[in-house]
């Protein structure tokens, strides 16, 4: 079979995808603040379609462990290389960020950090820490890298107990390889299984579609999550970030979505957001509900 990197022909983005530039008071008044305090969000350098609309109810997404990844994924646009070595002030600058911008959910993610002994996972807890420590009514999900499956790695987060604890497949089992390449598709499964068992109450997973996956891998995909009582699935549309990356394989029509969020809300999740420009922390705040 073909893989996603042979095949090359030029996707033109549909009328769905294209999305409007961010407005408003709220939008307009955060941004001032992350311009003016040099404030690091993931909305902002991922040039997020959703950032608007999440920044007017209260939600953002902040990345921790630097912008160096020792993974290079075919989807990312996240640099990847040797990381520079952990900054042990960064909890306290994120909570800060998250206090002058008065959010009221927050979304953490990370790199992943295979070069660290505990891949980063301390100052995962730490940060978990300070953001409620400055912020003690601020909501949490923290969007965690696998830690290679080393459960002592994934009780740092479970002992610190986000109110959500979300883990991305990103992809169906038989694409994993290329689009995730030192990810395991049933390592990710287990990560998430064990979280629940260890009482996390909320665990998460998200879903990139169009990258050449069949939907009977989709609804399968669907069903693996469920089965290791995943409460809470994302479907969206993959976007090239560059050149370089994997090509877009196909746009998924808002009735293919539309018919994948209905297939997973009878499977049993508790929230499903399934749409062309859902993301990972699209409606997060929804989901401690």
């Amino acid at each position: 079979m073909e893989s996603v990197a042979e095949k090359k022909t030029h996707q033109p983005k549909p009328k769905w995808i294209r999305v409007k530039l961010p407005t408003g008071k709220k939008y307009t008044a955060l941004r001032s603040l992350v311009d003016k305090y040099e404030l690091h969000t993931i909305c902002t350098s991922g040039s997020c379609p959703n950032m608007g609309e999440c920044w007017a109810e209260g939600t953002a997404t902040f990345m921790i462990l630097g912008n160096i990844c020792t993974r290079s994924c075919g989807f990312c646009g996240v640099k990847t290389g040797r990381p520079e070595s952990v900054e042990w002030a960064e909890p306290e600058k994120v909570a800060r960020s998250i206090k002058l911008m008065n959010i009221k959910h927050a979304v953490l993610t990370s790199v992943d950090r295979d070069d660290l002994k505990d891949m980063g996972s301390i100052l995962w807890a730490e940060t978990v820490k300070a953001v409620r420590r400055l912020n003690p009514n601020t909501t949490l999900e923290t969007l965690i890298p696998d830690f290679q499956g080393n459960t002592t790695n994934i009780d740092r987060i479970v002992a610190v107990a986000p109110e959500v604890v979300s883990h991305n497949m990103e992809t169906v089992k038989r694409l994993t390889r290329e689009v995730r390449i030192q990810a395991k598709y049933e390592r990710s499964l287990e990560v998430l299984r064990y979280l629940k068992q260890e009482g996390i109450r909320r665990t998460k997973s998200g879903i990139m579609l169009g990258l050449g996956e069949t939907e009977e891998e989709v609804l399968q995909t669907l069903h693996d999550l469920r089965g290791v009582s995943v409460d809470i699935v994302t479907l969206g549309q993959y976007l090239q970030p560059s050149k370089k990356h994997l090509p877009v394989q196909k746009f998924i029509t808002p009735e293919t979505f539309k018919k994948y969020e209905t297939f997973a809300k009878d499977l049993g999740f508790r929230h499903v957001e399934s749409g062309p420009l859902v993301r990972s922390s699209y409606k997060a705040h929804k989901h401690v509900a």
